[in-house]
């Protein structure tokens, strides 16, 4: 069916379904189905802006709807955004504006982003910072991922930070290995660690970082909410910064 037809077929049916109660005692022929068809058809084909201008509207309703998704998840300040327990939060847990970061530690630009938020915690004590583990790039960042989840169930903030730097500076591709290997260096328990990656617990945390990207409409990482917005990529250091500067000032990313 062509979308011309499509929309024709549409605006046939509603316009049959809002006719008067009293135009309606007796349902239409096939024969009238048919003329008011034609009729709608014809005005469609001689008016075929309509149809461009209908298209708009249409994605311009969805993006409304859209934002207003995502603005319910970034506004809820209790919500799983911001309290999931096995995220990481370092900086200032009571900072008066907060960045959560989707990763992956075998993003490139992860890496490359790292020193971003590194200065920003380092420059900036007022900031919150909570990281969510959305390993999106195979099975070796789900086994990265895995381990992450499970070390901070017993480390500290700032070992975990140490943890968080040392996976995202290695270089090429990390898994499994490479990730217990940095979690024993923070002073992990190996016994408890492995333990608990069996637990359930961290796969619905994945699970629930994925579907809160999903909801967000992330598809790829880094992605950050900065305030309410949205920011995809790895924008730099002086972009997160003005960000951040913004919502002090007006709430807002951008004034």
């Amino acid at each position: 069916m062509t979308l011309r037809a499509l929309i024709a077929g549409v605006v046939v049916s509603t316009a049959l379904t809002v006719l008067p109660a009293a135009a309606q005692t007796a349902p239409f022929t096939d024969a009238q189905r048919d003329a008011v068809r034609a009729i709608i058809k014809d005005f469609i084909l001689k008016n075929p802006e309509i149809v461009q201008e209908a298209l708009v509207e249409l994605d311009k309703r969805q993006k409304e709807a859209e934002q207003q998704s995502r603005l319910k998840i970034t506004q809820d300040k209790t919500g799983p955004l911001y309290t999931a327990r096995l995220d990481g939060v370092f900086g200032n847990p009571a900072g008066n504006v907060t960045i959560v970061e989707f990763f992956d530690y075998n993003c490139g630009f992860c890496k490359r982003a790292l020193g971003d938020l590194q200065r920003i915690l380092a420059e900036d004590k007022n900031v919150r910072v909570i990281t969510k583990d959305f390993p999106v790039l195979g099975p070796g960042s789900v086994e990265a991922a895995t381990v992450a989840l499970a070390a901070k169930q017993q480390l500290s903030s700032e070992k975990m930070w140490g943890f968080h730097q040392k996976l995202l500076s290695v270089r090429g591709q990390i898994g499994k290995q490479q990730a217990l290997e940095a979690a024993k260096e923070a002073g992990a328990d190996m016994a408890r660690l492995t333990k608990d990656m069996d637990s359930p617990a961290i796969r619905l945390a994945i699970e629930e970082n994925v579907q809160l990207a999903d909801s967000l409409g992330l598809t790829g990482t880094p992605s950050y909410v900065v305030g309410d917005d949205i920011v995809v990529g790895a924008v730099g250091f002086a972009d997160l910064k003005a960000r951040i500067d913004n919502v002090r000032k007006c709430g807002k990313n951008v004034c």
